[in-house]
């Protein structure tokens, strides 16, 4: 049988890889490496790193380009599902075409393959048979709230982790709320009482944080925001809205 490994690498510091995902690493004889595009060439970057200091001769790596997504599309849900599609065959031809029987492959998942990750969803679709494990990886959300030393949870309230697009249409549901894929900082209209903690590129060289009351430091995010995305030509970010005077429930 043919086994694939989904491993979890962290958010961005070669440091956030544990030793569970080290091992599988070197477990590893064929590597999948999705490749974003010129622009986000660092996110390849890392995971070709990790792979030369933890793979184990021989070793394979094969590339694919992943699929462009109908980003201007009025149904958010079909261009996300039909992008997962398109994906899922990049991961069926691996599974087919480059994995021998008996061999395992790897694909090396930015953060944590459970958490706004479209890999697992991605291959249920995938009609080959092959064992699959999951190797859990230090996401952005644990990221955000170490670099901020914040606890995510309050004692007896919820977190609602949702995204941008459902927040500004839906506004804060929780006392706690979890934003992640935020291209219009839907933060800004929570009103008073309001305590935002973003961080852009967690992990990184470049990671960026800001922390504050939303009505002042709105507007200094949407700056930096727009600054960093315009100079690296995209930007990961994520953040904890969180009411400074939890409601009575």
């Amino acid at each position: 049988m043919k086994r694939l490994l989904i491993i979890g690498i962290g958010a961005g510091d070669p440091d956030h890889l544990t030793f569970q995902a080290a091992k599988a690493i070197a477990a590893a004889d064929v590597f999948l490496v999705v490749d974003k595009g010129e622009a986000k060439n660092d996110l390849a970057g890392l995971r070709h790193d990790l792979i030369a200091a933890h793979g184990r001769h021989p070793y394979r790596i094969v590339e694919a380009r992943d699929p462009e997504r109908d980003r201007d599309a009025a149904a958010y849900t079909a261009a996300v599902e039909d992008w997962r599609s398109r994906r899922a065959r990049i991961y069926e031809s691996f599974v087919t075409g480059e994995l021998a029987d008996g061999q395992t492959g790897a694909i090396l998942v930015w953060g944590d393959p459970g958490v706004y990750d479209s890999t697992l969803a991605a291959l249920e679709e995938v009609g080959a048979a092959f064992e699959c494990e999951v190797i859990p990886g230090i996401s952005s959300v644990s990221a955000l709230t170490a670099r901020h030393r914040v606890g995510l949870t309050r004692v007896g309230r919820p977190v609602h982790i949702t995204t941008g697009r459902r927040l500004a249409a839906e506004g804060a549901t929780a006392d706690d709320v979890l934003v992640m894929l935020d291209a219009h900082c839907a933060f800004a209209e929570a009103g008073d009482g309001y305590h935002v903690y973003w961080g852009a590129y967690l992990g990184t060289p470049d990671e960026i944080l800001v922390s504050g009351p939303v009505a002042e430091v709105a507007e200094e995010i949407r700056a930096v925001r727009a600054e960093a995305r315009a100079r690296k030509g995209w930007i990961m970010d994520t953040y904890l809205l969180r009411r400074e005077s939890p409601a009575r429930g």
